[in-house]
């Protein structure tokens, strides 16, 4: 692109805008002649995919703003109406993010315009509010404006169609088609007015719904601590403990309100490190059974647990912990259907849903996967994902995975034990699942791009002294998994293990996911097993990491 297409783009761009902030902060850009930022805000246009899109906040078509999702919501609308949805309600939700209720506020008017119906959610609140809504009042599709747990300059755009599952392949590629296929967005009717508020019915049908995780009777007695990391979970959170009757959660006061600004975490996302620091700080003042966290639209649950061993006396526990500790939960109450998790999950999972005589199935990465799954009973993802309710909600949910753990933990407590105990029980029952993760977040995207043509190029033979018995590359599809951009290696030797590496579909990073199996036959070998498996995915990640010369 010369100067002066570079320059004509961002006028045609200027003229369109919406909203008088990024105007002037692009004709800011305009005025100084700042060719290198504007390059990189006008070298192509956010991408629409099964993540709908996300990315950093600002002027022109590679951020977000008004004017990205006024296209957005326009391809969306295009989209419903040429699969016969005309006249169909769209529900649309939103987090407390900088930006995100006009941007709902936007969507509905542009619903409104193209003769759908649109309703917004009241207020800001937790993303299963909104997908429990779509199902609940029928509608065609649903819209969550959120970032989730990304930076503070991020926003994103979430769609759900009327299943109330997140979008998959083609619906997704259609949609981008209708978005590619808007000219001008004077060509978009967006009126002042048509669109319906919600009142709180929705959020209480919600709230009553939360009532399905927990059985009737059961102890709830356990004491936590709770975090909303500055999102939106706090008031619905404290409305479910209360209503199941649990001693309330003590909040971490610093983080307990909704700031987009996110002041006191580097990253406002639980697994982050220092993310816990505060909530830690608070469990060492009241010193609860559990600390709880979610993300900031709530979608993700955290979960901390005592430990004398660990520095401040409190461990968290890793996403596939908390995700074994809830099927084990769920077996133990009498659950049928089918038990999901992504491939980059724990294999543990599997080991428990065979052992009960329960259905098993594995999906790609995402929700939008593991929630279509056939008689789904209960799903998680190792990133703090979890569908406990998939009649309720058919995506993750921080805040009934909130109550089944503490409902968990209380059940334990009654019996003098705890969630510690029983994923002790658990690895000598199935042997120790120790997991682990390589996380590399990039600026330069190429990092990634070369890492993963590396592997591609020259896969290893073997990683800490595991010999790679297959390597998958995931982009071909298997039987059981359609393409997706990955590399899957198992390994055996002394140990059977595992190991995943794929990009992230919502952030600049290079993800593998590590497992290794080590055989426990009697409690006394823990000690010794959890060293061992800690030791093997440590070489692992050494051996990986220079294998994709990183």
């Amino acid at each position: 692109m010369t100067q002066d297409d570079l320059l004509t783009r961002a006028q045609a761009w200027l003229a369109e805008d919406p909203d008088a902030e990024t105007r002037e902060e692009l004709a800011r850009l305009i005025e100084a002649g700042a060719t290198d930022e504007l390059a990189a805000r006008f070298a192509g246009t956010l991408q629409f995919g099964t993540a709908g899109l996300r990315g950093e906040l600002g002027a022109g078509p590679m951020r977000m703003n008004r004017s990205v999702v006024i296209r957005a919501a326009a391809g969306l609308a295009a989209y419903l109406k040429a699969e016969g949805r005309t006249g169909g309600l769209v529900v649309i939700g939103y987090d407390a993010r900088y930006k995100s209720a006009d941007f709902a506020r936007d969507t509905a008017a542009v619903m409104t315009g193209a003769g759908l119906r649109a309703a917004l959610l009241p207020r800001p609140l937790p993303t299963p509010v909104l997908a429990y809504a779509i199902r609940h009042l029928g509608a065609v599709a649903g819209v969550e404006v959120t970032a989730s747990h990304n930076p503070p300059r991020d926003n994103g755009y979430k769609v759900y169609l009327g299943d109330g599952s997140q979008i998959v392949p083609p619906a997704d590629a259609g949609i981008a088609a209708e978005i590619d296929a808007v000219r001008s967005l004077h060509d978009v009717p967006r009126p002042e007015s048509g669109w319906e508020t919600l009142g709180d019915e929705v959020l209480d049908a919600y709230l009553e719904r939360t009532d399905a995780v927990l059985t009737s009777g059961s102890p709830r007695t356990a004491r936590t601590v709770y975090t909303a990391m500055h999102g939106v979970g706090k008031d619905v959170l404290t409305a479910a403990f209360a209503r199941a009757g649990f001693p309330p959660p003590a909040l971490v006061a610093a983080q307990a309100e909704p700031d987009p600004a996110f002041p006191t975490v580097a990253f406002p996302n639980p697994e982050e490190p220092g993310a816990m620091d505060l909530a830690f700080e608070a469990a060492r003042a009241v010193d609860p059974d559990l600390v709880i966290a979610n993300d900031p639209d709530a979608d993700r649950c955290a979960v901390a647990v005592p430990d004398a061993a660990a520095e401040g006396g409190w461990r968290m526990l890793r996403g596939d912990e908390v995700g074994a500790l809830l099927a084990a939960h769920l077996v133990h109450k009498g659950a049928t259907g089918v038990f999901a998790e992504s491939i980059v999950s724990s294999s543990l999972l599997g080991r428990i849903a065979e052992a009960a005589g329960v259905g098993y199935e594995e999906t790609l990465t995402g929700f939008k996967w593991i929630a279509r799954v056939d008689g789904l009973r209960y799903g998680y993802e190792e990133a703090l994902g979890y569908c406990v309710d998939p009649e309720g909600v058919r995506d993750k949910d921080g805040i009934t995975a909130a109550l089944l753990v503490t409902e968990l933990a209380s059940v334990l407590k009654e019996q003098g034990r705890t969630l510690t105990d029983l994923l002790d029980d658990l690895a000598v029952a199935h042997g120790l699942h120790a997991t682990d993760q390589l996380s590399v977040r990039v600026e330069d995207l190429g990092i990634i791009a070369n890492a993963m043509a590396a592997l591609r190029e020259r896969p290893p033979a073997s990683l800490a002294g595991l010999t790679v018995v297959s390597a998958e590359d995931l982009t071909k599809g298997t039987e059981s998994l359609p393409p997706t951009d990955g590399l899957r290696y198992h390994l055996e030797g002394a140990y059977r293990a595992r190991v995943i590496v794929r990009p992230s579909g919502t952030e600049p990073k290079l993800k593998c996911y590590l497992e290794v199996v080590v055989p426990v036959g009697h409690g006394s070998e823990l000690a010794t097993a959890r060293a061992k498996g800690a030791e093997v995915l440590a070489a692992i990640k050494r051996d990986l990491a220079e294998a994709a010369g990183l």
